[in-house]
């Protein structure tokens, strides 16, 4: 009974929602609307922000759009303001915009990288600096980023993304402590990993990459019920799959032979001699498609393939383990 109590106190909740246009935005947004919480929603695209508003209200759920470009701080304190303006306070904030260009690093020109900074690290940094002081005049609040496992592991030719990744997961931890003395605000940070929505379709490729989403990609729903997770029970850290903790221990146990064999599968998706390349969403706001699911290269598997290669995964994980601590112990 206390449970079904707890997943009932988010409704009349406000969160405000960045990048709610398309992907794991918007599969956000239609998890709090579904729960009855009042919306700010947040990206640059007017068009495919109104489409976002259009869902909220066919789920029964009071929302406002507003066109922000999160990596300028004047566009996010407005933000902010008509959250407050509408609603009188927020009670969540998902800071979830985000940008990724993939290439050579030195092919990938210096503006679509300053970008990539700009909207990610930056951006957060926006949302968190807004968000804070508000937080602590209601003395609660919970700022929830859903970060990806690139704050612990590097997403091969996407250099500058990475930085930005671990540079947020960086940014959190200090903040962790700054917040240690109110005990009703949180920071919880979600790690997942690449997931099949329409943020891989809108990223920019240069190299000659051709880069598709992969079928065992998370599906953005999983993810967005993460994030509602969060906002009910917030916790520091949090992976969303045994998929993404998977990756990230599996990089840790052998950091150079996966970054070298991911790299590898990079290469080989790239046209030999082709420097040009699609800027996609960094320097402007995402075309169409502006729905929640992407296109896979391949069909996407059954539960029960997932399952099945998960198991495989874990078992020859284990084994490479227990390979490699045998050789240390001769």
């Amino acid at each position: 009974m206390e449970k079904i109590i707890q997943e009932r106190s988010l409704k009349g909740k406000t969160v405000v929602i960045t990048g709610a246009s398309s992907g794991v935005g918007r599969a956000i947004t239609e998890a709090f609307a579904l729960e009855g919480c009042q919306l700010v929603l947040a990206a640059r695209g007017k068009e495919a922000l109104e489409e976002t508003l259009r869902l909220c209200e066919d789920l029964e759920a009071k929302a406002i759009a507003v066109s922000t470009d999160v990596s300028k701080y004047e566009d996010v304190q407005q933000l902010t303001k008509e959250a407050l303006d509408t609603f009188g306070r927020i009670d969540f904030w998902v800071n979830n915009a985000g940008v990724m260009a993939s290439g050579r690093f030195e092919e990938i020109p210096m503006d679509v990288h300053e970008q990539v900074i700009k909207t990610n690290l930056f951006g957060y940094m926006h949302g968190t600096y807004s968000v804070l002081p508000i937080f602590k005049k209601q003395e609660e609040g919970v700022l929830i980023n859903n970060v990806s496992i690139g704050g612990f592991m590097p997403a091969p030719y996407s250099a500058v993304y990475s930085s930005t990744k671990f540079g947020i997961r960086g940014m959190m931890e200090c903040l962790h402590g700054e917040i240690s003395d109110f005990p009703n605000i949180h920071i919880a940070n979600l790690y997942p990993q690449i997931q099949r929505s329409t943020g891989n379709m809108h990223s920019a490729k240069y190299s000659g990459l051709d880069f598709k989403i992969p079928p065992f990609a998370s599906d953005p729903r999983d993810t967005a019920s993460k994030i509602l997770q969060l906002a009910k029970h917030p916790q520091k850290d949090l992976f969303p799959d045994f998929r993404s903790k998977a990756l990230v221990t599996l990089y840790k146990t052998f950091p150079k032979i996966i970054i070298n064999t991911a790299s590898a599968g990079m290469r080989l998706m790239m046209k030999s001699n082709e420097t040009s390349g699609d800027e996609g969403n960094v320097l402007k706001p995402s075309g169409c498609p502006h729905r929640i699911y992407g296109d896979t290269i391949l069909p996407v598997p059954s539960k029960k393939t997932r399952t099945a290669f998960l198991a495989g995964l874990g078992i020859s994980l284990l084994f490479m383990v227990l390979k490699t601590n045998m050789r240390k112990g001769k």
